[in-house]
């Protein structure tokens, strides 16, 4: 379908709304159903029903449209999964504030109608996002979006729960789980964040029970001394070697606990003798576990101390610890409060401090599912890019603990577990199946609790394609290619998605976890919308398109894990689109009469842009194919903005002015950009789609987006007339620099230039392109200054091209200044503290500024002097 003429000016809102609506309408997101095709697999990390796009998404989920564009143009049917997931405490958070803005609450509206009124919510507001990825080009198949909540989904997650309770792996009890006592839930890690605070490290006497002396104990939580089971030493530690084994009066309690021996105590840290308080730290949940302590809990689950505080029940633990502190200052026991910088929790939702709580939870047993998921990445069958993922993966997974997968929430999947009145507990797919279960015995209530997200989403790559049933998608699609995700949810979601792939379906859910660059402010710092250092992409997009927008980011996207966004790399971005546009306008304005045909011969610059196509295909194919999205990103700019533009068309203009010569140039730039559009469609789709509708070239695809990776032909390679041409562009940019060191303005033509050597027929081009009117042979009268470019030497006279007096005081301020420059990174080098305080990296960069200054005044001076010869 050939377009109206391409307009003067690139506006990115008109062509990306238009041909997103296109591809949408022609079906183009739909896999292939040619049966004889490969297939290519993407199930899309569900983003939060609750969510709107951010820099991070604006980076993720393109990176996945780009991947699928590209197999797609490969040949591959490629499928591109959609969906959302109900993000069970985002979500339920947001309902209780809109209920509590209308003056009720959840508990007064009660279970039911606190869950239709989220759902009424779900379907008016909660597909902003999904909306706001259709901005941004992603092609997803829509017709087959999924929810994490959908009746068929619910099945499945029904289904792994009951299947895994009744093989052992899914028990109750108790342990410690990040507690938030403002939501009143466990919570996981992904749902916290870790701050340093400024608290106090209180060292506090435990007397011993006979009288003689005392134990002193470190720590920055003295209101759980009244849990403490136990004081706890190092196996190795000869300071209290001879009082292990003794008894412990408790402070304040007058509770007796043991003295032990345990690894966990840290020699270095405090007093070497820690409290271990099994309700209120994990770690000391292990040690008490190990020892057969008793566990006591503190904390109800408002984080107010309970009713076994004894004087100081009802109180929260700040006004807790302020009188228990008072109360052993009285009693003589506390020694010392010294300021102590202390990591903390905090929640994400609801901010308030986590506290360690040993609660009663649904747990998965993890480690039988481990070990399968640990032999699949270590023999390389899911495969981490970058690599380094894999080291992190593998030590979290061999140390691997026994996950909560329960949540105090109305909003999700609910525990599918249902009580006699007698207690015995039964999983089951509903009220009636659980009392058939339970035969005579009636049931009488089910499990108040909500499944985890996390254990939900981890069947994200078989549920979504119709598992537990053998569907044909599940047969098509299953495995998946590729997985793309944050580097702080490979505990919480990649690991469980391979353990419950491997599991329950028998294969491992993705060949190939690509970890995305976290997407930081230009100064490094988080974006957070709540610190006022958050980039919306729906403005970029608004204000300067979204193939820009994905452009800057893809030109980041290297092995460096932080990339920081500017507006600078963002107007750079637009420029190349703007270039991109311009560069077609003027190749199309010169097509007249071109009918398409290969020409019988080329000339070497023809042939050295062919050769630099080959190279560049080869070059970007690879680089997607690694999932290097920077090289292919940078190796396109390159051959666009530089050998096609800066060069060929403007070694080329002359021969497009002439009937005769036009043709060869015509057929070489169309046959560039055609196969540049399609190299470059993955990574800007919109604007490459509109310039290949203008292209009048035979067999074309409707869409580009439909087209074929670009196939080019051995014959393009040409060495020679690459070697030869590089020489002519060298020996070019070679008499541009001895303009500039006159200061003579570019575009401005010089009469004459002097070489000596051998410019291998490129005499007429090296003129053009360095705006001197002739080349000469030989050396200038007079005085003048030269360059050399390979084996051949460059002069220009100077005489009638700069005011001599002028240009003398002009190099003398030069000199003045770098001479400046450089005693002060001599300085600055000769200062011990620098050299080897500062980094090696900046240490260099200061050397090499030295030598380089050293060589800008070697030259200045040869010039000043030259001037006054």
């Amino acid at each position: 379908m050939q377009e109206p003429t391409l307009s003067s000016k690139y506006d990115a809102s008109q062509v990306e709304s238009k041909w997103y609506a296109r591809w949408d309408s022609a079906g183009l997101f739909e896999p292939d159903s040619n049966p004889g095709k490969p297939t290519y697999t993407i199930t899309i990390p569900p983003p939060n029903i609750t969510g709107s796009l951010h820099m991070g998404h604006a980076l993720c989920y393109p990176l996945q449209d780009l991947f699928g564009r590209y197999r797609r143009m490969r040949g591959d049917a490629v499928l591109i999964l959609p969906g959302q997931d109900h993000a069970g405490i985002a979500t339920q958070s947001l309902i209780d504030k809109k209920l509590r803005e209308e003056g009720t609450s959840a508990t007064e509206i009660g279970r039911e109608a606190f869950v239709d009124r989220t759902w009424e919510w779900r379907k008016e507001s909660g597909g902003l996002i999904l909306n706001q990825l259709r901005s941004l080009g992603c092609a997803f198949d829509w017709s087959k979006e999924r929810f994490t909540l959908d009746d068929r989904y619910a099945d499945a997650v029904l289904k792994v729960f009951i299947d895994w309770f009744n093989r052992g792996l899914i028990y109750r009890g108790k342990r410690v789980v990040n507690w938030d006592p403002v939501l009143k839930t466990s919570v996981s890690d992904i749902e916290t964040e870790r701050k340093l605070v400024q608290g106090k490290l209180y060292h506090i006497r435990y007397p011993f029970a006979d009288g003689s002396g005392s134990v002193t104990v470190a720590t920055t939580r003295p209101e759980t001394m009244l849990a403490d089971v136990a004081v706890a030493v190092h196996p190795k530690d000869e300071r209290y070697k001879s009082l292990v084994g003794k008894t412990i009066t408790l402070p304040l309690v007058e509770r007796e606990i043991p003295l032990i021996e345990d690894e966990y105590a840290d020699p270095e840290y405090g007093t070497g003798a820690v409290k271990i308080t099994p309700g209120h730290d994990a770690n000391d949940f292990e040690v008490g576990q190990r020892h057969d302590l008793p566990l006591l809990i503190l904390f109800d689950e408002s984080a107010r101390i309970t009713e076994d505080g004894g004087a100081y029940a009802g109180m929260s633990r700040e006004e807790a610890r302020k009188r228990i502190v008072a109360d052993l200052e009285d009693q003589g026991l506390l020694e010392k409060a010294e300021p102590h910088e202390i990591s903390v929790l905090v929640s994400d939702r609801s901010k308030s401090f986590i506290e360690p709580l040993a609660s009663e939870q649904w747990f998965v047993r993890q480690t039988e599912l481990a070990q399968e998921a640990i032999r699949v990445v270590e023999q390389g069958e899911v495969r981490f890019v970058p690599d380094r993922y894999t080291d992190v993966y593998l030590s979290w997974m061999k140390n691997i603990h026994d996950w909560c997968i329960s949540r105090q929430l109305w909003w999700g999947h609910r525990i599918p577990v249902y009580y006699t009145e007698d207690g015995t507990a039964y999983a089951a797919l509903s009220w009636e199946d659980a009392q058939s279960q339970a035969s005579d015995k009636k049931i009488v209530r089910q499990d108040n609790d909500v499944l985890d997200t996390w254990f939900s989403s981890g069947l994200w790559p078989f549920a979504t394609l119709g598992w537990p049933e053998k569907s044909d998608d599940l047969k098509n699609h299953y495995p998946t290619d590729v997985l793309v995700t944050a580097r702080d949810i490979i505990y919480l979601w990649v690991a469980r998605m391979i353990m419950m792939g491997l599991d329950l379906h028998g294969e491992i859910p993705f060949r190939t976890v690509y970890i995305y660059a976290t997407v930081l402010t230009e100064d490094g710092q988080r974006m957070s919308k709540s610190l006022g250092t958050g980039i919306d992409p729906i403005e970029i997009i608004e204000s300067r398109g979204a193939d820009a927008l994905r452009y800057a980011l893809f030109n980041q996207t290297g092995s460096n894990q932080d990339m920081r966004y500017g507006e600078r790399r963002i107007d750079e971005a637009r420029n190349f689109c703007n270039k991109i546009w311009n560069a077609t306008r003027f190749v199309l304005m010169n097509l007249d009469g071109f009918d398409g045909r290969e020409p019988e011969k080329l000339e070497p610059v023809d042939q050295w842009l062919l050769s630099k196509l080959v190279q560049t295909e080869n070059s970007v194919r690879k680089a997607f194919d690694e999932y290097d999205i920077q090289s292919a990103t940078q190796a396109l700019y390159r051959f666009f903005w530089t050998n096609l533009c800066d060069w060929y068309i403007e070694v080329s203009k002359a021969r497009l002015a002439s009937q005769e010569a036009r043709h060869v140039p015509q057929w070489v730039l169309t046959t560039c950009l055609d196969a540049f559009l399609k190299m470059m469609h993955p990574i800007m789709p919109h604007i490459t789609e509109e310039i290949y509708a203008h292209l009048p070239i035979e067999g074309k695809a409707e869409f580009l987006m439909q087209a074929s990776w670009p196939v080019l032909p051995d014959s393009y390679l040409q060495p020679e007339a690459e070697d030869l041409v590089e020489s002519w562009i060298e020996s070019t940019r070679a008499l541009r620099s001895l303009r500039a060191d006159l200061g003579l303005a570019a575009m401005k033509s010089v009469p004459q230039a002097h070489f000596e050597g051998d410019l291998r027929g490129g005499e007429e081009i090296i003129a053009g392109q360095a705006w001197v009117e002739e080349l000469s042979q030989g050396r200038p009268n007079g005085r003048f200054i030269s360059i050399t470019s390979g084996s051949v030497d460059f002069h220009l006279a100077t005489a009638g091209l700069v005011d001599e007096a002028t240009e003398t005081a002009r190099l003398t301020k030069q000199l003045a200044r770098f001479k400046a420059n450089l005693a002060k990174a001599q300085q600055k080098l000769a200062n011990p503290n620098f050299v080897e305080r500062a980094k090696p990296e900046v240490v260099e960069k200061e050397r090499e500024a030295a030598k380089e200054l050293e060589d800008l005044i070697r030259k200045t001076k040869e010039r000043i002097e030259m001037f006054e010869s």
